[in-house]
């Protein structure tokens, strides 16, 4: 006899394989699935509370996120460490923002480069980012974690592969009315609010801008390699997302801009 759980899980996993985007939505759900089981999310009572839950936070953080002082001189099990710091987020506002944006434009970068590029491209960039901030910084004893530049190297894909794709974005000094840009012109801006951060940041806990930069340049750059000179087609229409004090979309859902990485 089958449950009816049995047949539900079933026809999830049918669902999930027949999308145009798996790979997608499969990232999202293993991140989401992980960070709900770790420290960070305040769902799991063994991790006790307050100094003892902070403890336990930094803790998670350092094992499996980038720490650039140990990458470059530490164990070798850090080698690992910019493939495992994807997958781990620091809060619920830096999960969201990234699963957001990624949802809305992984899954069309994903139906454009297909499933197995669409996962190295994801993972390689990732990794890209994550190591181009800790060759910046690689005195800092921070841990490094999130999937921001990852879905910023997606968001750079996205801008060189769908540059005409109508962007409905939502500024706060026109009252939150809703604007249409081309991709074009919102998501360069995206990476110049990022630049621009960068430059003020200050030293300590808080937004890796530098790795939203470096997988931006990943993602546009792999992508005019891959698919320029006429290699592929351009220019369609869809996805969502959400810029810092703005949010935006194209044909669908609004979604928060990617989060911070340093954690203490």
């Amino acid at each position: 006899m089958i449950s009816p759980r049995t047949t539900a899980a079933g026809r999830t996993l049918r669902a999930v394989r027949n999308t145009p985007a798996p790979v997608t939505y499969g990232l999202i759900a293993l991140c989401c699935v992980l960070f709900a089981l770790g420290p960070a999310s305040g769902l799991v009572p063994g991790y006790g509370t307050g100094d003892a839950l902070l403890a336990a936070q930094r803790a998670y953080f350092r094992r499996w996120g980038v720490v650039p002082a140990e990458l470059f001189d530490g164990p070798a099990r850090a080698a690992l460490t910019p493939a495992t710091a994807l997958f781990v987020h620091g809060s619920w506002v830096h999960l969201l923002g990234n699963m957001l944006f990624l949802f809305v434009f992984g899954a069309m970068t994903e139906e454009r480069m297909g499933r197995v590029e669409f996962t190295l491209f994801y993972v390689g960039c990732g990794c890209g980012a994550l190591l181009g901030y800790a060759v910046a910084n690689a005195a800092s004893g921070q841990s490094l974690v999130g999937a921001s530049g990852a879905v910023s190297a997606v968001l750079g894909a996205f801008l060189y592969l769908f540059p005409r794709a109508r962007v409905t974005s939502l500024l706060p000094f026109l009252f939150f009315l809703p604007v249409r840009f081309p991709a074009w012109v919102v998501l360069p801006c995206w990476a110049a609010l990022q630049w621009l951060a960068a430059q003020r940041a200050p030293d300590g806990p808080g937004v890796a801008y530098l790795a939203h930069l470096v997988g931006f340049g990943l993602g546009f750059g792999f992508a005019w390699v891959r698919y320029g000179r006429g290699k592929g087609t351009r220019g369609r229409t869809g996805g969502a997302v959400v810029g810092d004090g703005r949010a935006t979309r194209v044909k669908g859902a609004p979604a928060p801009v990617t989060e911070g990485e340093r954690q203490p």
